[in-house]
């Protein structure tokens, strides 16, 4: 089998080239690739377009590629963190693809499964399948780009929009754990769209806080095979942000203040004997 194990980020992100697409996994600010993003923004890539539910934040993630003006065009189902994001949209800088969430999982799990498209009842009698969805507003804020209408077909009585897959050139995810063959473990909420983006990338890069030797990976409990997966590199001390802070109520009514809640607080929300069950944060960098 082949080592699939490169030395660092930005040995791994060296051949993504300007214009190039990317599938990138995450969930708010939850398992987000971060070192491999850092890296891709270091060495300067451009003209990006990116699938992802969201764009990261201001500062974080994606945002900082959008900060600096690098994406293109971006397909994803939930924006409203960013700031950035809203203002270039508007002020047409950026081309943007809304696309129903659980549709963006099913673009990107198609994709890695070799089908090219897909019957879906989500958005039917909307401008989803309509068409006139603005893409892309010109420095007027009139709508430059515009979207297509799909087509629609019946099946049983009910209206179903077809939706073509999606193959980006490079897939950038980050796995709790996995091989030097490049199977992957996420853990929790990471899980969320983490494996779609591995298996829709045409050359998927993993960062993962742990790496291990073949065969210490129980089978059963792989999420993603190595099939998928063409690099892999170890990135043990990443950065892990709360995106939303919930805490409990105490007895007298206020609200509590444990410490793995406070602000830059780091925590990977992995299970262990002194932490179990992280349930106190909404999205945890996991």
């Amino acid at each position: 089998m082949i080592n699939k194990v490169v030395a660092s980020p930005a040995e791994a992100v060296a051949d993504i080239a300007d214009g190039a697409s990317l599938a990138v996994g995450g969930f708010g600010l939850c398992g987000i690739p971060v070192a491999l993003i850092d890296a891709l923004h270091e060495r300067g890539a451009t003209d990006l377009e990116t699938v992802s539910n969201n764009c990261g934040v201001d500062d974080w993630g994606l945002g900082i590629l959008l900060k600096d003006g690098r994406i293109r065009r971006t397909i994803s189902s939930y924006v409203g963190e960013n700031k950035e994001f809203a203002r270039q949209y508007l002020a047409g800088e950026l081309e943007v693809i809304l696309t129903p969430q659980g549709t963006l999982a099913e673009k990107l799990r198609a994709g890695g499964a070799g089908i090219p498209a897909f019957y879906t009842p989500a958005g039917v009698g909307t401008q989803v399948s309509d068409g006139g969805l603005p893409q892309k507003y010109d420095a007027d804020g009139n709508v430059a780009v515009a979207s297509a209408p799909k087509e629609v077909r019946n099946f049983a009585g009910t209206d179903y929009v077809l939706e073509e897959a999606l193959t980006p050139d490079f897939g950038l995810v980050h796995a709790w754990k996995g091989d030097r063959h490049g199977n992957l473990v996420f853990h929790a909420t990471a899980m969320n769209f983490n494996p779609l983006c591995a298996m829709a990338g045409r050359i998927t890069i993993a960062e993962v806080e742990e790496l291990v030797e073949p065969g210490e990976l129980d089978p059963e409990h792989i999420h993603v095979p190595g099939i998928f997966v063409q690099r892999v590199v170890l990135v043990p001390e990443g950065e892990k942000r709360i995106e939303k802070r919930t805490v409990a109520m105490t007895a007298a009514g206020n609200a509590a203040s444990p410490s793995d809640t406070s602000p830059g607080n780091t925590s990977s929300g992995n299970p262990s004997p002194t932490n179990p069950s992280p349930t106190n944060t909404a999205q945890s960098g996991a």
